[in-house]
């Protein structure tokens, strides 16, 4: 059987589906279906302007942060630590386990560490690449209603 690889440079969102499903039907099949929920907050000044935002998805009672960005002037304000708290009240809201996110070691590490975020993983610097670091926070959802 040959085989050919190619590059879809067209980002065809049928093609990511199909892909997506291939994935997805045999977990479905396991009883575990990749059913991922969005989650983007904002937060804007007085102004009405952009000061920061979160962007995530629930998948497999786990919340992934991809995004969580906060504009210069505003940074040491406290907006990151209120999106983040936000998305983790959603999360436990949702019967969720907890969050999972990552970061470059030249951006917040020791922030997500003062959060309580534990280290779960990591790729090394190597030849100029910094280091990705991964964090984790589990919720304790004894007595806590699971809500969808």
């Amino acid at each position: 059987m040959t085989i050919e690889i190619t590059v879809d440079e067209s980002g065809d969102a049928e093609f990511a589906a199909t892909v997506e499903a291939i994935v997805d039907e045999p977990a479905a099949r396991l009883g575990h279906p990749f059913d991922p929920v969005p989650l983007h907050l904002k937060a804007v000044d007085a102004g009405g302007r952009l000061a920061g935002g979160l962007t995530a998805h629930s998948v497999q009672r786990w919340l992934f942060v991809k995004l969580l960005g906060v504009a210069e002037e505003q940074r040491g304000s406290g907006i990151g630590r209120k999106l983040l708290a936000r998305a983790e009240e959603i999360a436990r809201q949702r019967g969720l386990v907890g969050i999972y996110l990552d970061t470059f070691e030249f951006q917040a590490p020791r922030f997500y560490e003062s959060l309580g975020y534990n280290e779960c993983g990591r790729l090394p610097a190597h030849d100029g690449a910094p280091q990705r670091i991964w964090f984790a926070k589990t919720f304790d959802l004894s007595g806590t209603a699971k809500t969808q």
